[in-house]
């Protein structure tokens, strides 16, 4: 573009050379006639001839060029007016705007970006010499894509004051659809089994309806990479890709790819031996490289052992190693010799960490997270080791890093962070009004990143038919600089068992205090220890079989109905190891949590609870898109020791683990699965009539009493619940959204059972009432139940959202499920 420029400004000048005349002469003045937009000053300063020069013909040429090269003008002519210099010029026109019309596979963003990448901008000069190539260049990026007959005209609308619109017209057309792809030279293996490692395609099964057939020339680009990795991984060293033959059809509506290849034949390591600047490091460089003479060769095992020794290097500070295995080929016996070269650089120091993309959170808060120092050697897996420590916060939807080196320094580079944060709280208002739940209002607030400082503060306020509540809390997570996490909790409740769905009657009302401190044991593992003290009523408690054991002796025999209340002070423990490689949404890794729970002696209830929670993410695919989850959590609680009457502690009733709906097993009602109400009624027949001639009950026995089973659950101390799950790719996102929406295929399991239940007290009763809902051994954990469906999960501005679509698999009478869920503020 340069040299045509200059061709034609050189063609002008000579062009303007009649103008003033050829003798050598002294400038007196120096006139720029035509200047609209461009200063007198500015024109002055591109023209290298000054008043008193002497000139000639080619200081006149050279005074052309450089007007020239300002790129203000279009036109350029010089007079010679006596001994005055005259320089009557055309201004370019100033572009006043850039319009785009028809455009739907390049965005309007980069068009701008290309367009100013020419120096096409809105309120420059225009250059006039440069609206073909925006046309071919466009026309080309077309064509790569496959779309032949597109076609990019651009319109230049003049305005008034010098000024033009510019009017981009785009017919993309039709992409052309590839009709054939042959692949000729292979004898070793089909084509089905070669084309189906390519992108590309000729054919599509029926169930692919989304997929497409479309050309793309940067498509076949890769698809000749993975054909040539596909052969040399498997040993054939010498295969060669001969030719690629790209035709279309006459209308341009198709395409045939023929590709001529060489197999070659399969070549196996003979030895290996390693050359270069080991710094000290030989020993562990060469078993590294060592490849077991008679292995056939593969290219990927090459690349992987290249890449292991770097990072070897890179652990020492050496930033830019560079390993290369340098193949010897023995064609006579197909068999290969590998050199490792082995050049290390030099060592480097980190000079500055810095952090971009973080404009909610603090700088402070990445920092801390740090393991690569600035001042200290370069270590890679200290880098990675912050990126993984980010990923793990759960404020970044992507982080990224990258080592650059400083100009002017070779000893000394930059690490750069680039986060994209993420919504880390919510903020939920809800009013409403139902048949079942009447008037609901409920108001919630929580960050987990409260003002940017990393820690996490909430408040919530909710109140319904059930349930009304209030809780303050606020945790610190680096309450020392040792990484010492501390958080605090203020609640008060009331809640009415029955009025929320699926629960039997009793009211609780609670108040407490608490708080709990983490200490750091190493990089992904943590103990926690806290304490809680509150005060517990029990009113309103509905008289079924597994309540009485607990409720009664604590009961008031002058006021029945006055409940109970409880003060405790509970102990917490828990450990945590987690090696997950992101805090939201996570495609690796392992999370193991233990917590423990107990009341201590003294307070009016002494009992204890436990709990495990399991899950392991498995990537399938190279780039995370498939993977696999398992998870798996357990619980347990009961009571320990007795009171001074000698009663043995139960396990609170309203502690009882509940499951079904939510994460846990999806496809059943909340808090339906699980044992059930038993009711006992005791039998009698008429006695003699009393003092009031009044026919007296006498009892028959307990052999003789009936039961009925209630449709409500009650939950029990002990519970599992497990599951596997497919992560797959969320159809329809874009790659901006992805890391912010996760679909899965689930399959849920789960048990709750009551290990104090006594099965044979009621088994042989008459039962009554509805039979759909039956008495069955509830201290067994093997009635469970399973599920199965497909769920969607979005990180939405107002906090994370689940959509869950399932179907029970396993189910007994009066189960009662359910096929869509949708929680607010909930992930799994």
């Amino acid at each position: 573009m340069t040299l045509k420029k200059l061709f034609l400004s050189a063609l002008v000048a000579g062009a303007a050379l009649p103008a003033y005349s050829a003798d050598e002469f002294v400038v007196e003045d120096i006139r720029v006639r035509g200047l609209q937009r461009v200063a007198l000053g500015a024109a002055l300063t591109y023209i290298p001839i000054r008043v008193g020069d002497s000139v000639d013909s080619e200081n006149i040429q050279t005074s052309i060029r450089a007007l020239y090269s300002s790129t203000h003008f279009n036109d350029i002519v010089v007079r010679r007016v006596g001994d005055t210099l005259v320089f009557e010029v055309t201004e370019r026109p100033t572009i006043s705007a850039i319009e785009f019309d028809g455009n739907s596979d390049i965005k309007d963003e980069q068009l701008v970006q290309s367009l100013t990448d020419q120096g096409i901008i809105e309120g420059e000069p225009l250059d006039l010499t440069t609206i073909s190539s925006i046309e071919t260049g466009l026309e080309d990026f077309y064509h790569s894509i496959g779309k032949y007959s597109a076609e990019v005209n651009v319109n230049i609308i003049k305005l008034p004051r010098n000024r033009v619109r510019l009017e981009i017209d785009f017919d993309e057309g039709e992409s052309a659809e590839i009709q054939q792809i042959n692949i000729v030279g292979n004898s070793m293996f089909s084509d089905d089994e070669l084309l189906a490692n390519l992108e590309l395609k000729d054919k599509l099964p029926w169930w692919n309806f989304l997929g497409a057939r479309q050309y793309q020339k940067q498509q076949l680009s890769g698809d000749l990479e993975t054909l040539e990795s596909f052969y040399k991984d498997r040993g054939y060293l010498t295969f060669r890709l001969e030719s690629v033959q790209v035709s279309m059809t006459p209308d341009r509506s198709g395409v045939y790819i023929t590709l001529n290849i060489d197999e070659g034949e399969i070549f196996n390591v003979r030895e290996t031996s390693v050359i270069g600047d080991l710094r000290g490091q030989g020993e562990v460089v060469k078993r590294l490289t060592k490849i077991e003479p008679g292995t056939r060769y593969s290219a990927a095992q090459i690349t992987y052992l290249e890449e292991l020794v770097a990072k070897v290097y890179g652990r020492y500070g050496y930033a830019y190693p560079e390993v290369r295995a340098i193949p010897e080929i023995d064609e006579e016996t197909n068999e290969v010799d590998l050199i490792f070269s082995v050049d290390p650089g030099k060592r480097v120091y980190v000079n500055r960490i810095k952090f971009r993309g973080n404009s909610v959170t603090q700088d402070e808060v990445l920092r801390r997270e740090m393991r690569q120092f600035e001042g200290a050697p370069l270590n890679d897996d200290m880098v990675e080791q912050g990126k993984v420590r980010l990923e793990r916060l759960g404020f970044f939807e992507t982080v990224e890093s990258s080592t650059n080196r400083v100009n002017g320094r070779e000893d000394l580079v930059d690490i750069e962070y680039l986060v994209k944060e993420q919504p880390s709280g919510s903020f939920n208002f809800m009013l409403g009004y139902g048949d079942y739940s009447k008037l609901q209002i409920g108001v919630g607030v929580s960050q987990d990143n409260f003002l940017g400082t990393g820690n996490r503060a909430a408040i919530n306020i909710n109140t319904n038919r059930f349930n009304k509540s209030v809780s303050l809390s606020y945790m610190d997570r680096y309450f020392t600089k040792d990484g010492v996490n501390l958080s605090g909790q203020v609640f008060m409740s009331e809640f009415d068992a029955g009025r929320q769905e699926n629960l039997i009657r009793y009211n609780t009302k609670r108040i407490g205090i608490g708080g709990n401190l983490s200490f750091p044991i190493n990089e992904v593992s943590s103990l926690s220890i806290g304490a809680m003290a509150r005060r517990e009523e029990v009113t309103n408690v509905e008289g079924y079989e597994q309540v009485k054991r607990f409720y009664q002796p604590y009961l008031d025999e002058q006021n029945p109905n006055s409940g109970v209340a409880f003060d405790m002070l509970s102990l917490e423990a828990g450990w945590q190891r987690v090696t997950l490689n992101r805090g939201t949404y996570p495609t690796a890794g392992t999370s193991n949590r233990i917590n423990a729970e107990v009341t201590v002696p003294g307070s009016d209830i002494r009992y204890f609870r436990v709990s495990y929670d399991f899950k392991h993410y498995l990537p399938i695919t190279n780039d995370h898109s498939f993977v696999l989850l398992t998870r798996f959590n357990v619980g347990y609680g009961n009571g320990y020791g007795s009171d001074d009457n000698g009663n043995d502690y139960i396990f609170p009733f309203y502690e009882n683990f509940r499951i079904g709906g939510k994460d846990d097993l999806r496809g059943f009602e909340a808090n339906t699965v699980g044992p059930r109400a038993v009711y006992r009624y005791p039998d009698s027949i008429s006695g003699p009539p009393n003092y009031y001639g009044i026919p007296s009950d006498l009892p028959v026995g307990p052999g003789a009493d009936t039961l009925a089973v209630s449709q409500y659950s009650v939950g029990g101390n002990a519970m599992y619940t497990g599951g596997i799950e497919l992560i797959v790719p969320t159809p329809f996102v874009n790659e901006e959204t992805k890391n912010s929406v996760r679909t899965s295929i689930y399959v849920d399991v789960g048990s709750v059972w009551d290990t104090e239940f006594q099965y044979e007290e009621f088994s042989q009763l008459e039962q009554t009432g509805n039979p759909d809902f039956r008495l069955y051994d509830f201290s067994s954990p093997s009635l469970y139940r399973a599920s199965a469906g497909i769920a969607v999960q979005w990180i939405s501005p107002m906090g994370p959202l689940t959509f869950a679509l399932g179907r029970p698999i396993k189910t007994y009478e009066g189960d009662r499920t359910q096929s869509f869920s949708f929680n607010f503020g909930t992930t799994f």
